[in-house]
């Protein structure tokens, strides 16, 4: 079994592996990695030769630590990517570039409808209808997004809202509320087969997602990192917030993983929290003193026009793992737009969590 994982601001760690009678055998760990002194990767190998193949990945990582020699130093490895590679190899989890990657980037479109495009081609990717898909949102109207658990009247100010003409949608995933205008926020959504995030935890998954726009972000002169457990933030503050759902496949097999991510650009922030129940507390808590700095813009860390970040993270993401344009089906645009009718619109569905 063969296992790849690459640790989130670190490097590539490869792991194949046999089980026989329930333990881990021949094991050999490889990577793009740097550690010293030259004997520790026995010591790493001879580790994990034995341990029980359901070790998770924190026991395994603990029988590593156990196991080198004093004194060593690892540089883009850690003893837990290693027991996550060691998972993935034992989950068969999938790469990036066993995929044909496909990149949707429409005009702009209403909030309902991106609330229902993204179950609908996450279900798509699920029932193996559709390839890997990165889209990339354009937004028709402002609107604030609430987490699927959060409460209407705790989060919206409906006043705010009505005098600045926002749109309030509920999507599916959970985490905190998005506030987006058009022009002002870049958002794009990940829909993968549930296999490429095998063997990493619910937290390692979303430092997963998250790690070529880490990379892409590095490019344009940002030193970003994945802060758990879903945001992205640099040294001058948060930038970004992603949430997860899971959908399971026909039948109840093998699914897949919506991942989106709401950046901020060029965020009004007097007007946001005019919008937002964003209180004292919440703000305490991120360590920051004002809803202004919790809400940095990219656009005066890169200097780039909006659609020059956007093609920049398009090309990052293409030189990686490869990617063709592609387009919603019509069908799936039916779909989505009688979804949007009858779910995301429906004030129902926006206030299930009064």
């Amino acid at each position: 079994m063969h296992g790849e994982y690459k640790v989130p601001g670190g490097k590539l760690v490869v792991v194949d592996v046999e089980v026989e009678d329930g333990v881990l055998r021949h094991v050999r760990v490889a990577g793009d990695f740097f550690l010293e002194p030259d004997e520790a990767l026995d010591a790493v190998d001879r580790a994990l030769e034995g341990a029980p193949s359901d070790t998770d990945a924190a026991g395994l990582a603990a029988r590593i630590e156990a196991a080198l020699p004093a004194g060593t130093v690892m540089y883009g490895l850690t003893p837990e990517g290693v027991g996550i590679a060691v998972r993935r190899a034992l989950a068969r989890a999938t790469d990036w570039t066993d995929y044909d990657w496909q990149l949707i980037h429409e005009g702009p479109q209403a909030p309902a409808l991106h609330m229902a495009l993204d179950e609908v081609l996450t279900a798509e990717v699920a029932a193996g209808r559709r390839p890997p898909t990165l889209r990339v949102w354009e937004w028709g109207a402002p609107a604030v997004i609430i987490g699927s658990f959060q409460s209407l009247r705790n989060e919206v100010d409906p006043r705010g809202a009505a005098r600045h003409g926002i749109e309030v949608v509920r999507r599916i995933s959970g985490g905190g509320a998005m506030f987006v205008e058009p022009g002002n926020t870049i958002t794009y959504s990940l829909s993968v087969p549930e296999s490429l995030v095998q063997g990493l935890s619910f937290q390692d998954s979303y430092a997963y997602l998250d790690d070529w726009v880490l990379g892409s972000l590095a490019e344009m002169g940002i030193r970003a990192w994945y802060q758990p457990l879903n945001d992205i933030a640099t040294d001058q503050g948060k930038i970004a917030g992603a949430a997860q759902k899971r959908l399971v496949g026909p039948g109840g097999g093998p699914g897949a993983v919506l991942h989106h991510v709401t950046m901020s650009y060029d965020i009004d922030a007097d007007k946001m929290v005019e919008v937002l129940r964003i209180g004292r507390e919440k703000l305490s808590d991120k360590g920051t003193g004002s809803a202004r700095k919790r809400v940095d813009p990219l656009r005066r860390q890169t200097g780039l026009a909006r659609e020059a970040v956007i093609d920049r993270m398009i090309e990052s993401f293409r030189a990686r793992y490869g990617l063709s344009r592609g387009e919603v089906t019509d069908a799936e645009l039916a779909r989505a737009t009688e979804l949007a009718r009858t779910k995301f619109a429906d004030p129902g569905w926006t206030a299930r969590v009064p």
